[in-house]
Parts: C-alpha cells; sequence; structure tokens
C-alpha cells in the first residue's frame, strides 16, 4: 500500500511540473519579483497555496461541474486576457522608457508595494482559465484514473508547484549580478511583455 501512495505521489509530482514549468504569464511575474528580490515569500506562497486549493478541487471532482459550465471560463478569460494585455503594456512601457534606478533595483530596492505585487500575483493566478485548465480539469482526471490513490496524487502535483515557484522565485536571485545592468532589465521587460500580449490576446480571442 505504502508502494502504490508514493507511485501515485512521484506521478503526480512528475506530471503537476511537467504543466507548471511551461512558460506563462505567471512564472513569468514570479521570475521577475524573484530578481528584484521583492515579496517573494508572499508571491511564492500564493502561487503554490492557489494551485494546492485548485489541485484539490480537481482531485475532489470539481472539474466536471466547470465544464458544464463554460460561460464561467469565458468570462475569466476575458477579465484575465484584458488584465494581462494592460500588465504587458506597461512591461513595454519600461522596456522603451527605462527608469534610471533600473540597475540598482535589481540588486534588491524595493519596485512598488508589497499590497501591489500580491494584488497582480493574485489577479496573474486566478484571472487565468489556463491555471483552471491545468489544475482542476487535467489533473483533477488524471487524478481520478489513480481510484483510491487519487489523493496522493493531487498530493505530489501540490508539491511539484510548491518546489517549482520556490525554485523560480528564490532561485532568480543568482540572475541579479546579470541584471546589474540597466539593458539587461530591458531584455528582461521585452520578454515579460511579449509573454503577457501574447498570453491576453489568446485569452481574449478564445474567449
Amino acid at each position: 500500500m505504502t508502494h502504490g501512495i508514493l507511485t501515485a505521489a512521484l506521478a503526480g509530482f512528475g506530471t503537476g511540473l511537467s504543466l507548471i514549468v511551461a512558460i506563462g504569464a505567471q512564472n513569468a511575474f514570479v521570475l521577475r519579483q524573484g530578481v528584484r528580490r521583492h515579496a517573494v515569500l508572499a508571491v511564492v506562497a500564493i502561487c503554490a497555496v492557489s494551485d494546492a486549493v485548485l489541485i484539490a478541487l480537481g482531485v475532489a471532482g470539481v472539474g466536471a461541474v466547470v465544464t458544464a459550465w463554460p460561460a464561467a471560463l469565458t468570462a475569466v478569460g476575458l477579465a484575465g486576457g484584458g488584465f494581462l494585455l494592460c500588465y504587458g503594456a506597461l512591461a513595454a512601457r519600461r522596456t522603451l522608457r527605462p527608469a534610471h534606478d533600473a540597475a540598482l533595483t535589481a540588486q534588491g530596492a524595493a519596485a512598488g508595494s508589497a499590497r501591489r505585487a500580491v494584488l497582480t500575483c493574485l489577479a496573474m493566478t486566478w484571472l487565468n482559465p489556463h491555471v483552471y485548465l491545468d489544475t482542476v480539469l487535467l489533473l483533477g482526471s488524471v487524478a481520478s484514473d489513480h481510484g483510491s490513490l487519487r489523493w496522493a496524487f493531487g498530493l505530489g502535483a501540490a508539491l511539484a508547484s510548491l518546489f517549482w515557484f520556490a525554485a523560480l522565485g528564490y532561485g532568480a536571485r543568482l540572475l541579479s549580478g546579470v541584471l546589474a545592468r540597466p539593458t539587461a532589465w530591458r531584455v528582461l521587460d521585452g520578454l515579460v511583455a511579449a509573454t503577457m500580449v501574447t498570453m491576453g490576446g489568446l485569452l481574449v480571442a478564445g474567449a
């Protein structure tokens, strides 16, 4: 029995990690907060806890309810797409008109309030339909294949989320030396802008 639980948990960890690692708006935001060393703990906690809650809902079978109410995903898609387009526009503006102290912010100066970072992270997570598709629907359906061990699978997936966001948020500071130059920040903001605008456009178009 113990071997079966461990196998299911490892399967959940691998499946969850394969979905979470994909480049997206949430990962780009966590990376940016990580290199700035600003509100990293709060951002990582929000992402990991939110994923754990959504994965639990998926394992519990809520995915069937969401599938039966497609209007919910449409509404979230429009709201999330609009938010990402606005955030992408701000990142593009930073790329074209960088602040004079951009190099200093790479070394730890707080950029914006912690409250703003928390609210942005919440929006990145809960207004992104792809998060629901990956956690509630996809992981939930795969977990159901494990029968009585589905909760072990879900636990493994939740641990994968915690591992990834902690590694991304706290490991990003290793790039602080590279990002001590304003030019590097412009490149990062350009990548963030491209990611956000692309994701936002796809969400709005598909809603």
